[in-house]
């Protein structure tokens, strides 16, 4: 692979977070990311799969470096940004973009849309008032706020959900960024507005030719969204592919218990067996030896007791973490 086309890649990332530590006892620490690794090129879609507490957030925002990793390595453009000093990071976070979980809280209450957009222009010394104007107008024709001037005005309680986070994607495009982490970005909003939102960032997307990590817990809103999909499952990249590849053979046990949830809109097949694992994702400060999954797997066996499976290719672009499969 030529790296001239990698974007971002992530080398053994661990992200621990320390809970305790006295003088007479051990520290103990919430591993949040437990050794991650994979390459996103340049204009390409990721899908960040996994329940809640399996450590998406965290990857995606030590990725921004918003959390500090712990260990392991984060390139960008091939330049190492695991330990750069805050004050350092100024061109990074131009080049990259953060779409929010929250759009409630993600927007500053006292501002209006016009200062909310023009805050990372000033802080990065960018345009005239007048160009910047010009592009804030720009950024909120293309989220589709129109006619721009019923809404640049406006606050964000004054707002619906689905028009605060498009003021929200649109302050992550203003820097016209390389790399956009969307967390969550439709969790929050009505069901009716999130097809719109998804659609607006997969056409940002591929008109600026952006990569794009979109972290989810809903598998069914990925299909038509990404290139490749990442399941994460308690701090691992449990298996990752192309979408097609993962949706039509999923080979991770956790992988398949997750599309067997998604909702069948055909009646027919409405008693049809689910295969939900039992019990619980494990507690993260202590987590299980072996496959961290292995106790709430039907085919789990001895080795996945005792061992940690490594990461395998069995195909092109697909590569799982799992005792059942052999290389190639």
């Amino acid at each position: 692979m030529n790296n001239n086309e990698i974007l971002l890649r992530v080398e053994n990332l661990k992200v621990w977070f320390e809970i305790r530590k006295t003088i007479i006892s051990q520290p103990l620490y919430v591993k949040a990311v437990d050794g991650v690794n994979f390459e996103l090129k340049k204009g390409e879609t990721i899908s960040l799969v996994g329940e809640s507490g399996s450590g998406k957030t965290t990857l995606g925002r030590t990725i921004l470096r918003l959390y500090e990793p712990t260990d392991g390595k984060i390139f960008f453009e091939d330049k190492d940004i695991t330990n750069l000093p805050f004050k350092e990071l100024n061109w990074y976070r131009r080049e990259t973009g953060f779409v929010q979980q929250d759009p409630f809280g993600a927007l500053a209450p006292h501002f209006t849309v016009y200062r909310i957009l023009e805050e990372p222009l000033i802080i990065n010394k960018i345009g005239t008032p007048e160009s910047r104007k010009e592009m804030i107008i720009k950024a909120l024709e293309e989220v589709k706020l129109t006619p721009v001037s019923d809404f640049i005005n406006k606050y964000p309680h004054m707002l619906s959900g689905g028009q605060m986070q498009r003021v929200v994607i649109a302050r992550a495009l203003i820097m016209k960024p390389k790399l956009i982490i969307a967390d969550e970005p439709v969790s929050m909003l009505d069901a009716s507005v999130r097809i719109e939102i998804l659609d607006l960032l997969r056409d940002i997307q591929r008109n600026h030719n952006m990569s794009l990590i979109y972290i989810t817990h809903d598998l069914a809103t990925v299909r038509s969204f990404s290139d490749w999909i990442f399941i994460m499952y308690a701090g691992n990249l449990v298996e990752r592919a192309k979408t097609d590849k993962l949706l039509n053979n999923p080979l991770h046990p956790y992988t398949k218990a997750l599309l067997s949830a998604i909702p069948d809109p055909d009646p027919t097949n409405r008693f049809k067996l689910r295969e939900v694992p039992p019990g619980e994702p494990p507690n993260l400060i202590n987590p299980p030896e072996g496959c961290r999954f292995h106790p709430r797997c039907s085919f789990a066996m001895e080795i996945c007791k005792k061992e940690e499976p490594r990461e395998i290719n069995v195909a092109k672009d697909h590569w799982v973490k799992c005792w059942l499969y052999k290389e190639g």
